[in-house]
């Protein structure tokens, strides 16, 4: 088995601590994510290894497309796992912004589909259908970019929420983008069983992890199709368990009460099933009020639900040892998750802790594969030092 290691670019700016915000709600960082800042993330992600980064879409974030398009030139082998919200654009255009990132970066381009959890949002972009409609719809449209992107003849598509006349590419991909998806509610399952080429679920514990995929596969499998998995987790990465841990109680310790209540108080009113069971799994900051210990919110060995206190969308962590977090791994990956999406604070130190440890144990453990770059990282400007921050 060869897994597929991605990293996260966030455009919105980086930091040591943990940032609130996201999934609707405003998010910024200490550190400015200008293209300086991308370029030097960019590279660090390829520099350990990671096959891809995931780019975020929302009002909080910098635009995906423009952002990871200017990076192309600075990186030679990293895929750009660009976010795209059906219906913001015409399928179309999208299917044609798709093929120009394709061709022009050498078949470096993934789609991870957004269809939109909150409404509130939406309509911010001049987007008013509901959340069942907004998943009609996203079928819709990815049906129309499939056959744009393999069909060379012009074709017509008169849908209930969408309709094109005569339409076709120029320039096809050679090879069409894969496409990942993510949504817990049924509306999402049907979509994604028909359109996807990946389902990715945020990080729970491997039992309800396990459940989900087992019902998405019943899906897919009813429209004659199988699809890869993947997980979207948070990683605090050290040489001890110990270490890990300290610096997961920095974290926490570093949250304001305050805005733990704001925070939770905004993630209740989320339309997304997603981010329900990300609350239940801290218990909508109740275990946090309760206890300022890291270790209350371990919700399965190595697995740290602190990120959601303040965080939306993922909002857990793989928290241990290099060998710790490369034996959860494995353990997600005997369920049939093939891809890991993950990220860290500060993002370009974090990947070179993942890049130092974490891929190393999994290499021991067989589960990189020969074509995977097991040697250690070339250290360069990104990084003169890698001691783990003290608690404080």
């Amino acid at each position: 088995m060869s897994l597929h290691l991605h990293w996260f670019l966030p455009t919105y700016g980086d930091s040591r601590n943990l940032m609130a915000g996201g999934h609707g709600s405003t998010m910024t960082g200490d550190r400015t994510a200008d293209l300086r800042y991308l370029k030097q993330l960019a590279g660090a992600a390829e520099i350990n290894g990671f096959e891809a980064v995931l780019t975020p879409t929302g009002q909080w974030c910098e635009d995906a497309w423009l952002s990871t398009a200017m990076l192309v030139e600075t990186t030679e082998t990293l895929k750009f796992l660009v976010a795209l919200r059906p219906g913001l654009t015409s399928p179309t255009l999208a299917a044609q912004m798709a093929s120009t990132m394709q061709w022009q970066s050498k078949g470096r381009l993934l789609i991870n589909v957004v269809t939109g959890g909150e409404s509130i949002e939406q309509r911010a972009y001049g987007d008013y259908l509901a959340k069942d409609a907004r998943y009609e719809r996203c079928g819709e449209f990815l049906d129309i970019v499939r056959r744009l992107w393999t069909t060379p003849e012009p074709f017509s598509f008169n849908g209930k929420h969408l309709r094109v006349d005569d339409a076709f590419l120029a320039r096809r991909p050679e090879t069409v983008p894969p496409v990942f998806f993510g949504g817990s509610s049924p509306a999402a399952g049907a979509v994604a069983s028909r359109f996807a080429d990946t389902y990715l679920t945020w990080g729970e514990a491997p039992a309800a992890v396990a459940e989900k995929l087992k019902w998405i596969r019943g899906l897919a499998a009813a429209h004659d199709r199988t699809l890869t998995y993947g997980i979207r987790l948070h990683i605090i990465a050290r040489e001890t368990s110990q270490a890990a841990w300290a610096e997961a109680d920095r974290l926490l310790a570093g949250l304001d009460p305050a805005r733990v209540a704001d925070a939770q108080a905004a993630l209740a009113k989320s339309e997304s099933e997603g981010q329900r069971r990300m609350r239940e799994l801290h218990g909508g900051g109740a275990d946090y009020s309760q206890s300022r210990d890291a270790r209350s919110l371990e919700i399965h060995p190595n697995l740290w639900s602190g990120v959601g206190l303040v965080r939306g969308g993922a909002g857990t962590a793989l928290v241990g040892s290099y060998d710790e977090v490369a034996d959860r791994i494995a353990e997600y990956a005997a369920l049939g998750l093939d891809h890991f999406i993950l990220s860290g604070y500060p993002h370009v130190e974090e990947a070179f802790h993942v890049g130092d440890g974490v891929r190393p144990a999994l290499a021991r453990r067989g589960l990189l594969g020969t074509s995977e770059n097991t040697t250690e990282p070339v250290r360069g400007a990104f990084l003169p030092d890698l001691e783990p921050t003290p608690a404080s």
